[in-house]
């Protein structure tokens, strides 16, 4: 049966600062209290009025108010991560591409917002910066789901006259589809006959005559421009020092902008292939790029966890919308509830981030280790912060000043997580190294050293009262939570029940109870006593 819903996006008549700030509670899942960071940015694409931008992160679809900057809307009803987004031309239809081969539309459409007396009574409804969301049966707005790929959807492509779009998947090829039937109008692959390796992204012109296209290989930099109306292939555009990942023309068709692993934009004159503006300095890689529909506008996301905004006429830098990031690997709360320390585990981050609890606000980074940060631990008096890294070493810091206090080694490979027991008289800390060491807070010297893991300890916990050490590995087809007795070192009866690996654990301070988090998607709680 065809599921036929509609995603409402309702523009308010007034704005507040206060709705402003609740992007922390956009579409939380049930039982969930708050947000904390808005998932890694894949693809930026602005509306076609050019009042917003959608942005494909790894846990949704966010949109933003171009004319505030703020966040205004999040869906986080497609499977997996998503990894593309585009509107049609008119505005109408929303498609989304995931990374497990689903391709997803949505009926757009933006209406005035009734007040709250206006609201049908037991309705669920949620209101952000003057954008409703209106979530019904479960769907949140799903019109229809597309099938026929067989590997992730890296790219979706609008027509400009908006009657069929292209979607690029990781298996190479190309398919054409209509948008009206969702029926499959062709498929082209890519291969050393066409000139370029394994098609990884396209983009039309907006007088339809160009298709421009990049390839998957690493060693192939380069952006081939192709006369649709011929089949022949018009232009080669070499300058790029790293794979090629993105491509938009500019609203005029006159200038192709691509975006590169190197870091760079290029603009490039389409008619002659000249390169017009470079623009560096403010992004790592680069994944997404996007002009605004009036081509006064350029939008940028990187892995530098930002989507930068541009003017599109002088390519002056005009700010950068913040908050998204790279997947949280540890997260620690200071005992007063006021801050959060957090790290990604990526190896580009070296940094632990401090942040206001309340409005997820940056007060601080803490600079110092070498190698990425895997976890982060607050001593229960709040005194003291502990963060654990690839380069082998535990770092501690005044949690008054941020200063660095001391530096603990002793594991032979990278920290993989810290912990504090509940007394703050222990710290656990676990590695790569398959060890996890115990140390005493008050000489800061070895209390104990547990071997016998058969794998990394990315995470672990001590329960209140010092007598059992909970962890994980974090490891794939490892399903257990392992437990130790932390005087003897012996092991106790392991956890079973996660169908997914288990990448966190933790004991609740006050009652004992342990809970476990898993790639199945969900957090179990376990009475360790029985």
């Amino acid at each position: 049966m065809k599921i036929t819903m509609t995603l409402l996006m309702c523009l308010a008549l007034l704005l507040t600062n206060a709705l402003a700030q609740e992007y922390t509670q956009l579409n939380l899942p049930e039982g969930a209290v708050g947000r904390l960071g808005k998932g890694s940015i894949n693809v930026v694409r602005y509306s076609p009025d050019g009042v917003r931008l959608a942005i494909a992160t790894s846990i949704g679809i966010w949109f933003y108010d171009i004319g505030t900057h703020r966040e205004i809307a999040l869906i986080t009803t497609h499977p997996g991560v998503v990894s593309c987004v585009a509107f049609s031309p008119d505005g109408q239809l929303l498609a989304g591409g995931s990374g497990n081969g689903t391709v997803r539309l949505w009926d757009f459409v933006v209406v005035p917002v009734p007040s709250s007396a206006q609201r049908p009574e037991g309705k669920r409804m949620r209101s952000w910066d003057g954008i409703r969301v209106e979530r019904k049966k479960g769907f949140a707005g799903r019109k229809r789901g597309i099938a026929g790929h067989i590997s992730g959807v890296s790219s979706i492509v609008f027509n400009p006259n908006g009657k069929t779009f292209t979607t690029v998947t990781l298996d190479g090829t190309v398919r054409l589809w209509d948008a009206a039937t969702d029926e499959l109008m062709a498929t082209f692959t890519g291969g050393k006959d066409t000139g370029m390796g394994v098609i990884d992204s396209v983009a039309f012109s907006p007088d339809r005559r160009t298709l421009a296209g990049t390839s998957e290989d690493w060693a192939d930099n380069t952006v081939q421009l192709w006369d649709t109306v011929a089949g022949e292939r018009e232009i080669t555009l070499t300058g790029h020092k790293d794979v090629v990942n993105q491509l938009t023309f500019s609203p005029d068709g006159a200038t192709l902008a691509t975006g590169s692993l190197d870091g760079t934009i290029r603009l490039w004159d389409v008619t002659t292939g000249e390169q017009k503006e470079t623009l560096t300095g403010y992004f790592r890689g680069v994944k997404s790029v996007a002009f605004g529909p009036d081509g006064k506008t350029f939008a940028i996301g990187s892995e530098g966890k930002a989507v930068h905004l541009w003017d599109a006429v002088t390519w002056g830098h005009k700010r950068a919308l913040t908050g998204h990031t790279f997947a949280v690997k540890s997260i620690s709360f200071s005992p007063d509830g006021t801050t959060y320390a957090s790290v990604s585990g990526q190896w580009q981050e070296d940094m632990v981030y401090l942040r206001d609890a309340a409005t997820g606000e940056r007060k601080e980074m803490l600079a110092g280790h070498t190698l990425e940060v895997n976890g982060v631990s607050f001593s229960p008096d709040g005194v003291l912060l502990a963060s654990g890294s690839g380069d082998g070493t535990v770092r501690l810091w005044n949690a008054g000043t941020w200063e660095h206090q001391r530096t603990l080694t002793g594991h032979t490979k990278g920290v993989l997580s810290v912990a504090f027991s509940s007394d703050g008289k222990t710290l656990a800390s676990g590695s790569w190294d398959k060890t996890v060491l115990l140390w005493d807070t008050d000489t800061w010297t070895h209390k104990r050293e547990f071997r016998g893991y058969w794998y990394r300890v990315v995470s672990v916990s001590l329960s209140p009262d010092g007598t059992v050490l909970a962890s994980a590995s974090g490891k794939a087809y490892d399903n257990i939570v392992y437990l130790k007795d932390a005087l003897t070192g012996e092991d106790r009866e392991p956890l079973k029940g996660h169908k997914d690996v288990v990448n966190s654990v933790a004991f609740n301070p006050m009652s004992g109870v342990l809970a476990s988090g898993s790639d199945d998607g969900t957090v179990l709680l376990w009475k360790v006593t029985d």
